[in-house]
């Protein structure tokens, strides 16, 4: 499980092949410029409900994985995450479709 901090206090464990694909749709939103609300559900041990932050070009964002590989990438997903990314609602963990095809997996250098 890998987690994702925001500006140092605001924090969620997110499994680390979810967070990989999360951190290349906010890095693209964010190179473009693009702020937009990031949304997640607690974990029901915690109290449950949602937390939303506005991650904007001077966020403070860390991604910090337990694992030490990275994972190959669905194209797929990275799709349907910045379909929401896009929306007024904001960007929100969605699950991580089958692959309609062998070329939509690539490997990410490390």
């Amino acid at each position: 499980m890998g987690r994702f901090i925001y500006e140092g206090n605001v924090k969620t464990e997110i499994e680390d092949r979810a967070l990989t694909h999360l951190q290349l749709v906010i890095t693209a939103k964010l190179r473009r410029g693009e702020p937009f609300n990031f949304t997640w559900r607690e974990d029901p041990s915690i109290g449950g409900g949602r937390t939303t932050v506005w991650v904007h070009a001077r966020s403070s964002l860390v991604f910090k994985y337990s694992g030490s590989r990275q994972p190959a990438i669905n194209r797929e997903w990275i799709e349907a995450l910045a379909f929401t990314a896009n929306a007024p609602s904001g960007l929100y963990l969605v699950p991580e479709p089958a692959e309609q095809k062998a070329a939509g997996r690539v490997e990410v250098p490390t």
